[in-house]
């Protein structure tokens, strides 16, 4: 089977989306193999908004964009919450987020839906028959500092921090021969601004990076808090039985690294053609550029995994920039790139 992951396709042409298009065409050639996940941030800047007007007609078009590719496609998916879903991470954010999601599983007709559902943590799990467990995070929950579900009055099944962990730690200890992969919209690891590496004009301007990477205003940067406090409880829950692949959106470029606390994770944030921002290769980056596109993962019937990186241009033309093989405990085949 083959698994996509497109982050941050929360802004479309409304002209036709590059990255769209060349995503409704990959999917489109095995629909009944194929799974996508989008990443999160959704809507841009601020979520669905509870309002009638031009700015609510502006996200029902987002959110339809995204949701009519797998359905054009005949495809399944999932659509993951992002900061800018939780009303770009606001007082309103919760109301946002169940806003949004009522709407794409009212659109998605049962095949194209919001998870984790209600503003709760997660994980959900989701298995595709012996071959891969994804299990499904609302990383914003975590980072959230108003209103969301949590403690005895919370409507979800996890609902303590304790609670996600031990969970997360249950559906992978428990995935037996399945391939697992955990999907939030938050990386763990980034060569990008929000792992405090930014592009040179920016430092024209000190304060603002000096800042944010000593920890002030990154509330969604690595450095932040609360985004410190998740890591340490993913790789927490990580420590016994790793994941195969931590996938996440939030940087606008295309990221791979060998790296803990999983065995490999992704940043496939380049949803929107020519929406990007600066990377850097940093410890255990596989791959990185800026560019739009998207991912796919694909198992293999003989058991092994191949990760490729697809970059989208303008016209929607869709190119294999990169591919490697995702070693499982037995080892498979070496890495390959293809050249730019």
């Amino acid at each position: 089977m083959d698994l996509y992951l497109i982050g941050d396709a929360g802004l479309p042409n409304p002209r036709g989306e590059p990255v769209l298009q060349a995503l409704e065409k990959a999917v489109g050639s095995d629909p009944e193999r194929t799974f996508v996940v989008f990443l999160g941030d959704n809507v841009y800047p601020n979520g669905l908004v509870d309002t009638a007007g031009a700015t609510r007609r502006e996200g029902e078009r987002i959110l339809n964009a995204q949701v009519d590719a797998l359905l054009g496609a005949h495809t399944r998916g999932i659509i993951i919450p992002g900061n800018h879903d939780w009303a770009a991470w606001g007082p309103t954010g919760w109301d946002a987020m169940v806003r949004e999601q009522r709407y794409v599983d009212a659109r998605g007709k049962g095949t194209v839906r919001v998870l984790p559902a209600g503003g709760c943590p997660g994980p959900e799990v989701l298995d595709f028959g012996n071959d891969l467990r994804l299990i499904v995070l609302d990383t914003q929950w975590w980072l959230h500092e108003y209103a969301k579900p949590q403690g005895s009055s919370s409507p979800c099944a996890t609902k303590t921090e304790a609670q996600v962990v031990d969970s997360i730690r249950g559906a992978l200890r428990d995935a037996g021969p399945r391939a697992t992969v955990v999907v939030g919209h938050h990386p763990l690891v980034t060569g990008g601004e929000h792992g405090g590496y930014f592009d040179w004009p920016t430092y024209l301007f000190p304060f603002h990076p000096w800042a944010r990477q000593a920890g002030f205003f990154a509330q969604q940067d690595v450095t932040g808090t609360n985004y410190r406090k998740m890591i340490a409880r993913f790789t927490q829950a990580f420590h016994d039985h790793p994941p195969l692949v931590y996938a996440a959106g939030h940087e606008h470029n295309l990221q791979v690294f060998r790296r803990d606390p999983a065995r490999y994770m992704v940043v496939s944030g380049g949803g929107i053609y020519g929406h990007t921002s600066q990377v850097r290769a940093i410890t255990g980056t596989q791959y990185a550029r800026r560019a739009s596109g998207f991912m796919r993962m694909s198992v293999l019937k003989d058991g092994r995994i191949r990760l490729a990186v697809i970059v989208v241009d303008a016209a929607g033309k869709a190119a294999e920039n990169f591919s490697m093989w995702l070693e499982r405990p037995l080892g498979v085949p070496a890495a390959s790139t293809k050249p730019e």
